[in-house]
């Protein structure tokens, strides 16, 4: 049976996501510990941007889902915050595709899934710095799609704001819930079903590559 790597897979969105391929055979790096008692998953307690990966066979898909919601204006920004969310975003993306590149090659129907952020493409202020980070991995995403095409389909979900931990300071009450569900036309937020199963979708699809699917509620494209 292929395998799935999920990285990030112990919180939000990516815990949704294992959740939803319980029946398959998926590995998964968290840097938390995780306690489910799924066989036909597999755990590893494991920083990618410091820790050592183990070899992986009959790879399939990887699913990358580390983020950050670093919101501050520009001038508050410090370098460190730049590098960290390009660390976070980025770099641990780089580094888990490169080291799992020529197994993932081998599978019939491969895919990469990342993680960019709705506000890439609408333009939020205080957003400096997550939105360079997502951008540059959309830049990843569309390079990588032309350059492994006809191998590796790759593929990227640009969501808006998701009700998960990392986006408990923002959704801290009913009423910032509410006041974040109006600014949407569909009237409503993400919930982790809505990105995990966009997820699910595309690495299960056989002819989608190179594609920023948003699933912001309509935030990125209408007015009204």
């Amino acid at each position: 049976m292929s395998k799935i790597l999920i990285v990030g897979g112990s919180k939000g969105i990516g815990k949704k996501i294992s959740e939803i391929l319980e029946n398959k055979e998926c590995i998964i790096f968290s840097r938390n510990n995780d306690d489910s008692a799924n066989s036909n998953h597999h755990y590893y307690n494991l920083d990618v941007n410091n820790g050592e990966f183990p070899e992986i066979e009959d790879l399939s898909s990887i699913i990358y889902c580390p983020g950050t919601i670093n919101l501050k204006p520009f001038r508050s920004l410090k370098e460190e915050d730049f590098l960290n969310d390009f660390t976070v975003n980025l770099l641990g993306a780089v580094r888990v595709i490169k080291h799992y590149l020529r197994t993932l090659s081998k599978s019939p129907n491969a895919s990469i899934i990342l993680f960019s952020t709705v506000a890439v493409k609408q333009g939020m202020s205080f957003h400096a710095s997550i939105a360079s980070a997502k951008g540059a991995l959309e830049g990843l995403t569309k390079s990588l799609a032309a350059e492994f095409a006809g191998k590796i389909r790759v593929n990227c979900i640009a969501p808006t704001l998701t009700n998960t931990p990392l986006a408990e300071g923002i959704l801290r009450n009913e009423e910032a819930i509410e006041r974040s569900n109006a600014r949407h036309p569909s009237k409503r937020i993400n919930n982790v079903d809505d990105v995990a199963n966009t997820a699910v979708f595309l690495i299960e699809s056989n002819n989608i590559t190179g594609q920023i699917i948003g699933v912001d509620g309509g935030l990125s494209t209408l007015k009204v």
